[in-house]
């Protein structure tokens, strides 16, 4: 499978309680709902898409709580997100996490990297994570990200967990596809390229 990585954030790369001031009042913040005003029709067009493309989810322990919490109660078999969040298998890296209600979880044990390289060898389209800022960092510095849904919304939140740290393994990127909605989200389709180059700038 291919590990793709679908993220929501803000224009100075916040990802933390993007869906409702109630989400992830962790750290004490106190800004969430950010995304709302500028979720429209494509934004959401784009993700039915995302989610038609998957086999399983890998998910951080924030984001599998987060979601464990509110999407069992949607049931709407029209729901594509909801459908397939609800069916589908879920694997959670996670050193606390012991006895999961969610139907179709699995904790991941032992050395993490080596149990995504061991989901990436099955047979399937993509293997997806969503939100999961700590396990994308993970991902990204071991190599394990394939492509890279970044949307961006027209907002500078201020305060918050951002998804890229002060340091960290430079990592190279090639731009697949970009398109800006009519709200303003900016969706940047990225693949993985290895380790970046760098250059000096010539002057005269």
């Amino acid at each position: 499978m291919q590990l793709t990585v679908t993220t929501f954030l803000s224009v100075d790369g916040v990802y933390q309680g993007p869906g409702g001031p109630n989400e992830d009042r962790s750290g004490g913040f106190e800004r969430g709902g950010w995304l709302v005003p500028h979720f429209d029709q494509a934004t959401g067009q784009f993700m039915d898409s995302v989610f038609q493309k998957l086999d399983a989810f890998l998910l951080g322990r924030r984001t599998y709580d987060i979601f464990a919490a509110s999407w069992p109660n949607a049931t709407d078999s029209e729901d594509t997100v909801a459908n397939r969040l609800n069916t589908l298998p879920k694997y959670v890296a996670s050193t606390t996490l012991t006895n999961p209600e969610w139907a179709n979880t699995t904790v991941l044990k032992g050395d993490l990297a080596s149990a995504v390289r061991e989901l990436k060898d099955r047979e399937g389209r993509e293997l997806q994570v969503h939100g999961s800022g700590e396990l994308v960092r993970f991902l990204l510095d071991n190599d394990l990200v394939d492509r890279l849904n970044l949307l961006v919304f027209p907002v500078i939140v201020g305060a918050g967990r951002r998804l890229f740290p002060a340091s960290g393994i430079a990592t190279g990127l090639m731009l697949d596809e970009s398109r800006t909605t009519g709200s303003g989200v900016t969706i940047l389709t990225y693949r993985a390229a290895g380790r970046p180059m760098f250059g000096e700038v010539e002057v005269g």
